[in-house]
């Protein structure tokens, strides 16, 4: 099987290394951070803003689309990239963590998933073949396997029956793919307990898939705890394989990811952060609704040149934010996804050049923070 990833440099100090992911759609230059558009849309912003910002490759969400509008209409209008008008790469969530955050509505069996709708309590199912065939018919570039996601904290017992059962869901998952052109990323899980995610990756491994994703991490464990398992993990998954750590996270846990050898990251935060007034800068967080921003001719970051920061000032974006106007959150999400955007273009040059743990101390030292451990 020829593997889509390419490994184009490395860090001569830490894992941290570049590299180039062919898709259907085009090439991913990694390590990247995919913005979040759950529903087919990146909230707040529009296709167009997503190339001026220069987003490589954005996440959809397979639960959230087979609910609404229903992944036959989707594939009507000739998939995702049509439907939402997007022509560079979609990778595709399987929906195991909306099932397990809704786990309340949900009932996890051997065959799959039974759950309520959160929209209507209607009765559904999705099993490992359905996830495949909704994500193919959604046409995105990159499906994700169906999996179990593990609390924290979870005994070992718990964590070993949905570790082996995200297992067999991956080789159901593996047999109904068909449609090869789109990629199929494997999960790891394991829970906190390392020898448990080594056997899930000899397990996941030894059912090759295009790529392998952690899974179960970010999900209330200590900050500490998330590194080392996404160090003792990645570590072992295959060098000539992209690795995605999902649902991850703050500018700081991508910095100490990718010093990990991590090449792929999602997360609502820049988003849904930006629709809370917290915005993200070289210095750190800035909260706009602060008094103090209230003359403030400055804007968010005098480092970035996107759109908002190019165009307006603190006083102006704190006045939309106080006043409630919707472009507060349109201009915000601007900022902040070009912060992260350009975040990774930063990394990933410093990689290139061989400097990037002095890239890692200098970010740490603009925000007047230690440098972690590890």
């Amino acid at each position: 099987m020829t593997l889509p990833f390419t490994l184009l440099a490395k860090s001569s100090r830490s894992p941290a290394r570049t590299g180039v992911l062919k898709t259907a759609h085009g090439l991913v230059q990694t390590p990247i951070f995919m913005p979040v558009g759950t529903q087919a849309t990146v909230k707040g912003v529009t296709p167009e803003n997503l190339h001026e910002i220069g987003a490589q490759i954005i996440l959809a969400n397979t639960y959230h689309l087979f609910i609404r509008p229903g992944h036959e209409l989707i594939r009507e209008f000739g998939g995702l990239h049509s439907f939402m008008n997007w022509n560079k790469p979609i990778l595709t969530d399987s929906g195991g963590f909306q099932i397990f955050s809704l786990k309340e509505l949900a009932r996890i069996s051997e065959e799959g998933a039974t759950f309520k709708s959160h929209l209507d309590g209607s009765s559904l199912f999705l099993c490992p073949e359905d996830a495949i065939a909704v994500q193919e018919a959604l046409g995105s570039d990159i499906m994700m396997c169906l999996d179990t996601c593990i609390p924290y904290p979870a005994t070992k017992q718990e964590t070993k029956e949905a570790t082996e059962l995200t297992a067999r869901w991956a080789k159901r998952c593996r047999t109904a793919h068909k449609q090869r052109q789109q990629l199929l990323f494997g999960i790891v899980q394991g829970g906190m307990y390392p020898e448990m995610r080594a056997q899930a990756v000899d397990e996941i491994v030894e059912i090759g898939f295009d790529g392998y994703a952690l899974g179960g991490l970010s999900v209330g464990e200590p900050r500490e705890m998330m590194y080392d398992m996404t160090s003792s993990t990645a570590a072992l998954l295959p060098a000539e394989s992209a690795k995605y750590v999902m649902g991850v996270g703050t500018p700081e846990d991508l910095v100490e990811c990718v010093y990990r050898g991590i090449d792929m990251f999602d997360c609502v935060m820049p988003t849904r952060n930006a629709r809370n007034g917290m915005l993200f800068t070289s210095k750190g967080r800035l909260v706009i609704k602060n008094a103090r921003y209230y003359n403030d001719h400055q804007p968010v970051d005098e480092k970035c040149d996107c759109y908002t920061c190019r165009n307006y000032s603190r006083a102006y974006l704190r006045h939309l934010y106080m006043a409630r106007e919707i472009m507060a959150s349109h201009l915000n999400t601007i900022h902040n996804l070009h912060y992260f955007v350009h975040l990774m273009d930063d990394i990933r040059r410093a990689i290139t050049e061989d400097r990037f743990e002095k890239f890692r101390e200098e970010f740490y030292l603009l925000r007047d923070q230690p440098l972690p451990e590890g």
